[in-house]
């Protein structure tokens, strides 16, 4: 019964957290108009969205590996990039309301992260993989936002002044951290202890998407090479109940 409540907590969560969004966006756009202006584009707004388009890129790359199709994956994709965390939200819930009763009894993360397919297609799953691919592609990304990071503060100071909490750089940043608490439910779920998944979504909130990478390519290292990268949305417990671990190795 915990487990059920868990599923229908995290629904009314992310719908919660969409709503917010929605009426962010629209009350931002009522009193100060549309972001597509040039003096809105201030060195930490820059950085505020460097820093939210690599937050999305794990988000993105989730909901591509979910969708059976590629049509279906860019149009997700496409909106992810549009709407933000909007997009996530109504995702998430999607993928909740599809399990079944018995899924959201048995482990609602696991089977909302999990393509229906990936268990059908565990034999057919060949070697090569984009682990490796993907240490790179996040390392690069966590180290280039590291330097939009140093840059901005050496160029422009600190990003604690209240001129810079404009109207847009509000919704900006609630739109983060919105995918922040998406990303930090993902960490609960991976982590083994609460002190550890604590940790980790502490430093989320502190240093953004500089820390989405890095526990990224953390989690990529625990992998071998040769596994399929999609492992990597899955807990220990998971894989090894689920026979990834005996499959792969």
């Amino acid at each position: 019964m915990a487990i059920i409540t868990l599923a229908n907590g995290l629904k009314t969560l992310f719908c919660v957290l969409g709503c917010v969004m929605t009426a962010t966006l629209t009350y931002t756009i009522s009193i100060d108009g549309l972001p597509f202006r040039k003096e809105l584009l201030t060195p930490w707004m820059a950085a505020t969205l460097v820093d939210f388009f690599i937050n999305v890129v794990p988000l993105a790359t989730w909901v591509t590996y979910k969708e059976s199709n590629w049509i279906g994956a860019m149009l997700w994709v496409i909106l992810l990039v549009c709407f933000g965390s909007i997009t996530t939200c109504a995702y998430i819930f999607v993928q909740f309301l599809k399990l079944s009763s018995q899924e959201s009894l048995q482990d609602p993360i696991y089977h909302a992260l999990l393509r229906h397919s990936s268990r059908d297609s565990l034999e057919h799953e060949g070697k090569s993989s984009s682990v490796v691919i993907a240490r790179i592609v996040f390392s690069v990304l966590g180290f280039l936002m590291l330097g939009t990071l140093i840059y901005t503060l050496l160029t422009d100071g600190s990003p604690f002044r209240k001129e810079l909490l404009t109207p847009w750089m509000i919704a900006t940043l609630i739109d983060f951290y919105i995918n922040v608490a998406a990303l930090s439910v993902w960490v609960a779920y991976k982590e083994s202890s609460w002190v550890g998944a604590f940790f980790w979504i502490i430093l989320f909130i502190c240093l953004g998407s500089i820390t989405t990478c890095a526990y990224i390519v953390l989690q990529l290292f625990r992998l071998s090479s040769q596994d399929p990268i999609y492992l990597v949305l899955f807990n220990s417990g998971n894989r090894a109940e689920n026979g990834y671990e005996k499959a792969y190795g």
